[in-house]
Order: C-alpha cells, then sequence, then structure tokens
C-alpha cells in the first residue's frame, strides 16, 4: 500500500511541475511543429490520382458537427472547392490543404449556405498564396452578380490588407473573385468548363425547383471520375451522368425526421419552422433516393453530404438513412473532413481520412 502511495504522490509532483510549466512545454511543441506545418500540404502525401472530401458536410441548419455544403476535389497537384459554405476554406487548411493552391470554385446554385463562405475562401486563397490573379468562380447564370457583390463587401477589406502588407501578400491585381459564367447544359447534355491534359470538368443540370438555375459537377482524370449533385430531387440526369463513376457526392434530407420536426413545430405553435419543414421536402433527395440511384448508375461509392437534419442524437444515423443502407451498401455517411483517394489508372477506393 506505501508503494502505491508513493506512486501516487510521484505522479502527482510530476503533474504539478508540469503544470507549471505548461507554457514552457508549448512553447518548444510550437517550436517544433511549426515549421513542418507552415509547408505542409496534404496533396505532396497523396498518390498520383482523383480525391474528393468534404469541407463542409452539412446545410443550412446549424450544426455542432458539420459546416456549410463544400467539397474538395483534388485532380493531381490541382485543388478545386465545389460550393464554399460556412467554415469550408478553413476546413480545407485543417484537412491538410493549402488554400492557397486553390485554382477555382465552382458553385452548383446561389442559395445562401452555398456560397457565404465565398469571401472568406477568396481572402484566405488571396492573402495565404502566391496568387497575382483573383480566385475563378464558376457558375451557371447570376454568378456575375454573385460575385460582383463579394467583391464590393470585401473591397474595404482588399485596401486594407494591401496597405498593410503589401504586393509580396496581398497584390490588389489577385484580390477578390472573377467571375466565370456559363449555360445551365439542357437535360442529357454535359457543359465542358475544363478540358486540359487528363482533366475534365462538366456541368449537368439537375432539379432544385424553384431554384433555377442548379447544377451538378463531373470530374474526370486519368481513369477516375466523380460526381457532385449539389441539391436536387432524384433525377434520371444525374443517374445517366454517374453511371459507372468511383465516387458519388450526393445531398440527402431525411423526410421521416424533417415530418418529426414539422409536427413538433406545429404542436408547439412555430409556425415559420412548420411552414419552412414543409416546404423544403419537394426539393429535396431522400437518403433512400440518393441508395437508389447510386445502385442503378453502378458507382463505386457513395457519400451522403448536405445531410438535413443535423445528426446530433445517438442512434440517428439510423433514422436519418431509414434503409437506405440496404440499397447500396458501399455507402459513408459524410462528416467534415472526410476524404477519399482514387488513384489514377486504378479501381481503387481508399478512405483517407474519416473527418476531422
Amino acid at each position: 500500500m506505501r508503494k502505491v502511495f508513493i506512486a501516487l504522490a510521484a505522479i502527482a509532483a510530476l503533474a504539478a511541475v508540469a503544470y507549471s510549466q505548461r507554457a514552457l512545454i508549448a512553447e518548444r511543441a510550437m517550436e517544433k511543429a511549426l515549421p513542418s506545418r507552415m509547408g505542409a500540404n496534404l496533396l505532396d502525401q497523396l498518390p498520383d490520382g482523383l480525391h474528393v472530401g468534404l469541407c463542409g458536410a452539412g446545410g443550412p441548419m446549424p450544426s455542432p458537427v458539420a459546416s456549410g455544403p463544400c467539397v474538395v476535389v483534388a485532380a493531381g497537384q490541382r485543388l478545386f472547392m465545389i460550393d464554399s459554405g460556412t467554415n469550408g476554406v478553413r476546413n480545407l487548411a485543417r484537412m491538410g490543404f493549402q488554400p492557397g493552391t486553390l485554382e477555382a470554385v465552382f458553385l452548383t446554385h446561389f442559395h445562401s449556405d452555398h456560397l457565404d463562405g465565398l469571401g472568406e475562401t477568396g481572402t484566405i486563397r488571396w492573402a495565404g498564396g502566391d496568387n497575382t490573379k483573383p480566385l475563378p468562380v464558376y457558375g451557371p447564370k447570376g454568378i456575375k452578380k454573385v460575385v460582383r457583390g463579394f467583391n464590393l463587401a470585401y473591397s474595404q477589406d482588399f485596401t486594407y490588407r494591401h496597405d498593410h502588407h503589401g504586393d509580396t501578400v496581398a497584390p490588389l491585381s489577385g484580390a477578390g473573385l472573377k467571375a466565370m459564367q456559363f449555360n445551365k447544359p439542357p437535360i442529357g447534355e454535359l457543359t465542358a468548363l475544363i478540358s486540359d491534359g487528363q482533366l475534365k470538368v462538366e456541368a449537368l443540370a439537375v432539379d432544385h425547383a424553384p431554384v433555377e438555375p442548379a447544377v451538378g459537377y463531373r470530374f474526370s482524370y486519368k481513369g477516375r471520375s466523380l460526381l457532385i449533385t449539389g441539391d436536387t430531387v432524384k433525377s434520371a440526369n444525374i443517374e445517366k451522368f454517374a453511371t459507372g463513376v468511383d465516387v458519388l457526392v450526393h445531398e440527402g434530407l431525411a423526410p421521416n425526421l424533417v415530418n418529426m420536426m414539422h409536427d413538433a413545430a406545429v404542436e408547439t405553435g412555430n409556425q415559420i419552422m412548420a411552414k419552412i419543414t414543409y416546404d423544403v421536402l419537394d426539393y429535396h433527395a431522400s437518403p433512400v433516393e440518393a441508395a437508389e440511384t447510386a445502385r442503378d448508375a453502378g458507382v463505386g461509392h457513395l457519400i451522403y453530404y448536405h445531410i438535413v437534419p443535423p445528426l446530433i442524437i445517438p442512434g440517428q444515423e439510423l433514422l436519418y438513412l431509414n434503409g437506405a443502407q440496404d440499397i447500396f451498401p458501399n455507402y459513408t455517411l459524410g462528416q467534415d473532413g472526410v476524404l477519399f483517394s482514387l488513384p489514377a489508372n486504378s479501381d481503387e477506393i481508399v478512405k483517407v481520412s474519416d473527418g476531422l
């Protein structure tokens, strides 16, 4: 017993010393970690190929565990973002990517939750990388108005940063965003936005009425492919262009859970929430419908994102899926930071990270 007491006393003494020296310990840890972190780029650790992850797995409803809609795609050393929801660019950095290397952002539509992080994405990319030209932002008709608004809102910030840091950090020629507008393709057709070397990025029509225009994006690189739906109902057009892709990133709203929210709103007299939870049911695909699309298109793996409502209660995942896991078992329920790698010219689908 005496030996146990002495051991516990020694541990307590060491803990007390460590606590009293915590600032010094933290300083030493930072000195060792910062040099490697400053220059770290996850792309240097991944094989050549197509890589896809979630810099935001959530939707418009606040969630303590999921940021706004945001998908990161890397083709070789080229980095792209699809939609720029709340906290997306910060999650991009937390995942190990360098926001300063972003080549372009692609917006699926102009709902606020898909673009409210766009200004910060442009700013962090500008002031955190060697960029002398604005960040290209692709989108269907309306993108010019969106980009013009963000550039106006951030115009004062541009001058502040340039005055403070100069051209080394913040050259005015690289500030802000540049609209890259295209026409929404007809049903059954793809519109090529980037087609150079081994990389092709194409837009396809999706149905998010009354939100119009709305599109999804298909990426192809060195024998690998993926499709990101954006917000949409179940769509034969998505199934057509998702046929045989390695990864389908599909939105999913759970009607059973949203109906529970609706009933609670009605019961408590919350007319606004009752109206919202009634309206949203008609322009989103359910997890079951996403699974049916994945099965019928013969995709390699399905990633659910734009998850509505937020999944914060243990066991809620099964309620959200509502049997979708039996329809298509090769799925991942999206979380911020989940990442998959598709090595070039192979059929491997490798999960690199389960999330942040």
